[in-house]
C-alpha cells in the first residue's frame, strides 16, 4: 500500500489508474543501450469521446545533459550536443513518436538563468543551424518536433529570445512560441 501511494505521488493516476509501462522495440532499446540514455515509455489514457474514435498519439521528450565541457569553444559544443541527441531521435523514431518535445535551449548548456552575455553565442534565426538539422528527422519519421531555442531575431536588430519553433513531419516550420 506504501509503495502503491509512493507512485501515486510520483507518476499521479490516469483515468483513476496507475500509469501502465510499455513495452519498446528493440531497435530503441539497443540504441539506449549503446549510446548511455535512459528510455522508458507508458500508456495514458483518455475519457472515450462521444463523436471521435480512439487513436493512439505517441509523444516523445527528451531531457538531454551537456556533451562537452563549458569551456570548449561555443561551436564545439553545439555539435556535441547534435550528436548526442541523434541516436536518442533516432530512438523515438523507431518508437512511432509522432510529436517530439526537446527540452528548453537543448541546443546548449542551460544558461538562461545568468546575464552572462557570452551565451548569446548560441543564438541562432529561427530557421538556423538547429532547425536544420531537426528538419530531417521531422521527415525521415513522419513526426512534429517542438525545438525551443535561443533565438537571434534577425529582423527585430537581433532581439534574442526563448522560442519554441514547431516543425511540422514534412520538416516545415509551422510555428513558434517566443516567451
Amino acid at each position: 500500500m506504501f509503495l502503491q501511494e509512493v507512485n501515486r505521488l510520483l507518476t499521479g493516476l490516469n483515468c483513476g489508474k496507475e500509469l501502465e509501462a510499455i513495452a519498446l522495440p528493440e531497435s530503441a532499446t539497443s540504441l539506449s543501450a549503446t549510446h548511455g540514455f535512459d528510455l522508458q515509455a507508458y500508456s495514458f489514457h483518455a475519457d472515450k469521446e462521444v463523436i471521435r474514435e480512439p487513436r493512439v498519439v505517441r509523444v516523445g521528450l527528451i531531457q538531454n545533459s551537456i556533451a562537452l565541457p563549458t569551456t570548449a569553444h561555443f561551436v564545439d559544443q553545439k555539435k556535441a550536443i547534435f550528436e548526442k541527441v541523434k541516436p536518442i531521435i533516432d530512438a523515438a523514431g523507431s518508437s512511432g513518436v509522432n510529436i517530439l518535445c526537446l527540452q528548453e535551449a537543448w541546443m546548449m548548456p542551460f544558461a538562461i538563468c545568468t546575464r552572462d552575455k557570452r551565451w548569446c553565442e548560441f543564438a541562432e534565426p529561427v530557421d538556423g543551424e538547429s532547425t536544420k538539422f531537426l528538419r530531417s528527422y521531422a521527415l525521415k519519421y513522419n513526426m512534429v518536433i517542438i525545438s525551443p531555442i535561443l533565438e537571434r531575431d534577425m529582423n527585430h536588430g537581433e532581439v534574442i529570445w526563448n522560442t519554441a519553433v514547431v516543425i511540422g513531419n514534412h520538416g516545415n516550420i509551422i510555428g513558434i512560441h517566443r516567451k
